[in-house]
């Protein structure tokens, strides 16, 4: 079944071959005989009743600095591919929400991974809220003294942007810690969101998990392990990869979030674990494809596309 694939993601010439689960996606669907077409975000165009891209068919290749061969600039009907990934980078702003506004236009024949209705209403830092039991304490607040009585209570906090990624604006606030106030106006003359203030999980100094679901079922994780003297555990800012194998804790997390993120087209998910506890839902382009298969030769990629290639067998 040869499919017509299209990625709306950041430019395809510019990404990492050894790291990037987007590469590695349409590697997979190249290898698979579909055919590619990639744009960016805003090359997005409702025009007259037709969703609309602007972009450049699209080969890829392992070859470092040159990840991609492209076609000719070109305009299609995105009624006419079979897949669309959503696949762009946060930040999770109204740009970012617009585009899945119209996307959820394209029509019924396309499949759009991850669902864009419940990528917008689903968003990484809050989709966990409807899993206390399983979260560190939190809270999601505006008000200053709010985040006060909070980090008053806890002592020990992590406060960061409700909508930010890749480890961006992440803060730990200790007990003598004197910078809430500051760091409130920072973020207040920055945007009007509020912020998200979790007790400080010790475990991180031995990794944050990321574990991948594909429809809803773990396939694997890797251990993210924070540089010296970071709090922060994500590779963008230096966290250091490393195999890790599931606990039991990580798979009763993964049962009772997984029938949700199936049933809502969530096929792609990447999920972080501190210790015991959930952290946080990645559902808008999550990564770590390329690191489980080099670690323990997962193809989570050829996974994910045959959970695809079901779903559009199905349709």
């Amino acid at each position: 079944m040869s499919l017509n694939v299209a990625f709306q993601m950041d430019p395809i010439t510019e990404v990492d071959i050894a790291a990037d689960s987007s590469f590695r996606l349409a590697e997979e669907a190249q290898a698979r005989g579909h055919s590619l077409f990639v744009y960016g975000p805003a090359d997005l165009t409702y025009d007259l009743g037709a969703l609309k891209a602007t972009g450049h068919s699209c080969r890829v290749q392992r070859v470092a600095g040159q990840p991609a061969l492209l076609g000719a600039r070109e305009t299609v009907d995105l009624s006419t591919m079979d897949v669309v990934w959503l696949r762009q980078d946060p930040p999770f702003d109204m740009g970012y929400i617009t585009t899945t506004h119209l996307l959820d236009m394209v029509g019924s024949q396309t499949l759009v991974v991850n669902d864009p209705f419940w990528v917008r209403n689903a968003p990484e830092k809050l989709l966990v809220l409807q899993f206390p039991d399983l979260t560190p304490p939190t809270m999601v607040a505006r008000n200053l003294d709010d985040l006060k009585k909070f980090k008053a209570e806890f002592g020990d906090v992590i406060l960061k942007p409700l909508y930010g990624n890749g480890g961006a604006g992440v803060f730990r606030l200790t007990p003598e810690d004197r910078n809430l106030n500051s760091l409130h106006e920072l973020f207040s003359a920055i945007n009007r969101e509020p912020l998200i203030m979790q007790q400080f999980l010790p475990d991180v100094a031995r990794g944050d998990k990321r574990i991948i679901l594909v429809d809803g079922a773990p396939i694997g994780a890797i251990n993210r392990v924070p540089a010296a003297g970071e709090t922060r555990s994500n590779m963008h800012v230096g966290g250091r990869p490393e195999p890790v194998a599931l606990t039991d804790r990580d798979r009763e997390i993964c049962d009772r979030i997984g029938p949700f993120l199936r049933e809502k087209g969530q096929v792609f998910v990447g999920i972080d674990v501190i210790g015991p506890f959930l952290t946080e839902i990645n559902v808008t382009s999550p990564t770590g494809l390329q690191e489980l298969e080099r670690f323990d030769g997962t193809n989570g990629a050829a996974l994910i596309w045959d959970a695809i290639e079901a779903r559009r067998a199905a349709a």
